[in-house]
C-alpha cells in the first residue's frame, strides 16, 4: 500500500512538472522575426502570409506569439493576410525603455514607422487588451493609415475615469519597487465583473518574472497619453470590430465605444473573461468574417484551428 502511494505521488510530482515545462515553454517561446529601430527603440516583429496587410497588437505584459500565435490565431489569419505581429516597446524581444515619455502616443507612433518601413499607406489594425487602445488612438489620430479597426477585450473609457487614473500612480510605483501587480482592469471604476482568479495569478506571474518591470512602471505612467475623446471617438469613419467577453470587465468599455463609433460591429463572447477570449473559437470566426469582408475577400473555413 505505502509503495503504491509513493508511486501515485511520483506520477503525481512528474504529471505537475510536465505541466509547468509546457506552461514555461508556451511563455518564453518565441518565433525569429526582423528589427526596426523606431524613435531610439527597437522593434521585433514577424511576417507570414500573403494578402491585405493585417498588424496585430498584443496585450499588457506579454508578447505577439503569446498573445496570438499560441492561440492559433496568426496562423489562421495568415492563410488569407499577410499578418505582421509586433512586440509592443516595452515587451517581447523589443527594447525597453524607462522613461515615462518613452510611451503612451510613441507606441502608436511604432506602427505607422513599422507600416513606412513595410511600405503600407495603410493596413487592417488588431489589438488585444493594450494593443486594442492603441488601436483605438490610432482610428481616431491616423484614420488615412488604418483600413479598419479590430478592438479585442478593450473599448473606450472616458479620459476622466479617476479610479483608473489615481490607480496609474499606485500601479507603477509596485512595479518600481519591484512588486507583481494585479490586472489594470480591476481598477476601472465599480459596476463591472472582477478579474477571474485565473487572469490574476496570470498578470501576477508576467508583472513578477517575465518582464522588465521598470519598462512596464513607466508604459503604465504614460497610459492616460493614448486617451481619446467622446468627440473624436464620434468622428471615427474606419470600419470598426469590437470583440469582447461577456465576463471581462473591460465590456462596459467596448459597450460603449460600439455605441459611439457610427458603424461598429459589436461581438460578445458568452462565458469568455478577458483571458479567456483569444483561446475561443468564436473569437477568431468574428475576427476573421471581420477582416475579410471589410477587405472584400471569400470567406473560406480556415485549416489552422491551433497553435
Amino acid at each position: 500500500m505505502r509503495i503504491r502511494l509513493l508511486i501515485a505521488l511520483a506520477a503525481g510530482l512528474t504529471l505537475l512538472l510536465v505541466l509547468a515545462a509546457m506552461g514555461l515553454w508556451l511563455i518564453t517561446a518565441r518565433v525569429e522575426g526582423a528589427y526596426l529601430t523606431a524613435a531610439g527603440a527597437g522593434l521585433h516583429y514577424t511576417v507570414e502570409g500573403d494578402g491585405p496587410p493585417v498588424v496585430l497588437l498584443h496585450g499588457f505584459a506579454v508578447n505577439s506569439d503569446l498573445n496570438w500565435r499560441v492561440p492559433g490565431i496568426t496562423g489562421a489569419l495568415a492563410e488569407d493576410f499577410r499578418v505582421i505581429a509586433v512586440d509592443l516597446r516595452g515587451h517581447g524581444l523589443s527594447d525597453k525603455p524607462h522613461a515615462r515619455d518613452a510611451y503612451g502616443p510613441r507606441m502608436a507612433d511604432d506602427i505607422l514607422r513599422l507600416l513606412d518601413h513595410l511600405g503600407i499607406a495603410q493596413a487592417h489594425i488588431v489589438g488585444y487588451s493594450l494593443g486594442g487602445f492603441i488601436v483605438l488612438y490610432l482610428a481616431a489620430t491616423h484614420p488615412e493609415r488604418v483600413a479598419s479597426a479590430s478592438v479585442l477585450a478593450a473599448g473606450w473609457e472616458p479620459p476622466e475615469n479617476s479610479a483608473f487614473l489615481d490607480a496609474l500612480g499606485r500601479l507603477a510605483g509596485d512595479l518600481q519597487a519591484g512588486h507583481a501587480i494585479n490586472p489594470l482592469s480591476g481598477y476601472l471604476g465599480a459596476g463591472r465583473p472582477a478579474p477571474g482568479l485565473l487572469h490574476k495569478a496570470f498578470v501576477k506571474l508576467m508583472t513578477g518574472y517575465f518582464n522588465d518591470q521598470q519598462a512596464l512602471a513607466a508604459m503604465v505612467e504614460g497610459l492616460p497619453g493614448l486617451a481619446v475623446s467622446e468627440a473624436s471617438l464620434r468622428r471615427i469613419a474606419v470600419p470598426l470590430c469590437a470583440i469582447v467577453g461577456s465576463d471581462d470587465p473591460l465590456r462596459v468599455s467596448a459597450e460603449a465605444m460600439a455605441a459611439r463609433v457610427p458603424g461598429a460591429k459589436l461581438v460578445v463572447v458568452d462565458g469568455a473573461d478577458h483571458i479567456g477570449t483569444p483561446l475561443r473559437r468564436e473569437t477568431l470566426d468574428a475576427l476573421r468574417a471581420f477582416l475579410l469582408t471589410v477587405s472584400g475577400r471569400k470567406q473560406t473555413e480556415p485549416m489552422h484551428r491551433a497553435p
